[in-house]
């Protein structure tokens, strides 16, 4: 689950994280509103789940997702412009993402830009520590082609972050004096943060230095662990489903883990690990996935249903293929939530189904009894081979 840039500095202010004075617009009067209140120099920033969005282009022509203005009237001017309008950075796609709210917030006199992020290493299932004086850049493009700059500090989870390694970090900074006072107190609050909200990554991009000395979280991205998210009611709160897959938003409402690909044979495997392994078979008997979709280990037959009408909401997808390991699963529940799915919705493309494992004989036979157009696989290397070559004819 992410969230917006003006909801981060929310939580900034919850864990009293130093960031910079403003507030969400979602209207260009409100813009204007909110403007007055700060005064002084302003900065306005679309507000969408991507980055990029300063070098972004809007499909009304308006060029860049961030703009600095010197007055309410400026702020309100802007904000007609993004607001309601479609942004394209180079992490939306060429689709783009349109502009609900923006973030209004007094403009900063940078001295100089920083890294700081809070991540879980899965070498060793801990938080780590990554920061970098190159701020306000790729920072994936500072790890590869100059990894020196790159500063990596494993945390021991049971005593956290330690004062001795917030001052290391921050002299590696080159930060010192104010700064390094600044810096202790603002790193030890992320990581209280981090910690408490149960996020798998807080990432401040850039951490600035102002020309009056003082230290500022000025831009972040959080993810958060979806299977603590029961716990933390603030942030599922703050979920914005328009920014998400509408599909995926959908197959959440059912326990289903769908992502949405940019194939066009659609998955429905139970296990993550299976999916994975589907995906990848498909793609060696030379097709292409359309989708994960796990219904997990112990799925019921209206979960599979539910899952039909999702694979077949994508209007790429020209074919299915149900790969079933019953472990726990009884493959003839998932059997007749197949043949429920296929007569209700009147499914019209090629659908192979690869059962094995728990009760796999009954599953067959309602399979074979049902009078349904079903390919059965053999194997799962057949079954990915069957689909393709039956894709390939309707095609």
């Amino acid at each position: 689950m992410n969230i917006h840039e003006y909801q981060a500095r929310e939580l900034f202010a919850k864990f009293n994280v130093a960031t910079q004075p403003g507030s969400v617009a979602f209207t260009p009067e409100e813009a204007e509103q909110v403007a007055a209140k700060l005064g002084g120099k302003l900065v306005i920033k679309a507000q969408i789940h991507a980055g990029g969005r300063g070098k972004g282009t809007f499909k009304n022509g308006f060029k860049g997702g961030v703009h600095l203005c010197d007055t309410p009237a400026e702020a309100k001017d802007i904000a007609a412009k993004m607001l309601g309008q479609v942004l394209v950075t180079h992490q939306t796609g060429p689709e783009g993402k349109e502009v609900a709210k923006v973030f209004v917030g007094q403009a900063v006199d940078i001295s100089s830009e920083l890294y700081f992020a809070i991540l879980l290493d899965r070498a060793t299932s801990a938080p780590v520590v990554i920061a970098s004086t190159e701020g306000g850049v790729d920072i994936e493009a500072v790890a590869e082609n100059s990894p020196e700059k790159m500063i990596r500090v494993p945390v021991n989870p049971s005593l956290g972050l330690m004062p001795y390694q917030t001052r290391a970090i921050a002299a590696q900074l080159g930060l010192k004096g104010k700064l390094m006072t600044q810096a202790s107190k603002l790193f030890t609050n992320l990581y209280k943060l981090f910690l408490e909200s149960d996020c798998s990554m807080v990432e401040v991009n850039p951490l600035v230095v102002t020309a009056t000395g003082d230290l500022l979280a000025l831009d972040a991205k959080f993810n958060f662990d979806d299977n603590a998210l029961y716990r933390q009611p603030d942030v599922v709160a703050m979920r914005d489903t328009t920014e998400e897959d509408p599909r995926e938003v959908e197959a959440s409402k059912f326990g289903l883990n769908y992502i949405g690909l940019d194939g066009n044979i659609a998955c429905l495997v139970n296990g993550a690990g299976l999916a994975m392994a589907t995906m990848d078979i498909i793609q060696y008997a030379g097709g292409t996935p359309a989708n994960f979709l796990d219904v997990g280990g112990g799925a019921t037959k209206d979960q599979v249903f539910q899952a039909f009408g999702i694979i077949l909401g994508d209007k790429n997808v020209k074919g299915i293929l149900v790969n079933i390991f019953g472990g726990i699963m009884d493959c003839d529940i998932i059997a007749n939530g197949i043949v429920e799915a296929a007569r209700e919705i009147g499914l019209s493309i090629p659908l192979v189904v690869r059962l094995e494992g728990n009760n796999v004989e009954a599953g067959k036979k309602t399979l074979a009894d049902s009078g349904l157009a079903l390919i059965s696989g053999d194997d799962i290397l057949d079954a990915a081979q069957k689909i393709v070559a039956e894709v390939g004819k309707a095609a």
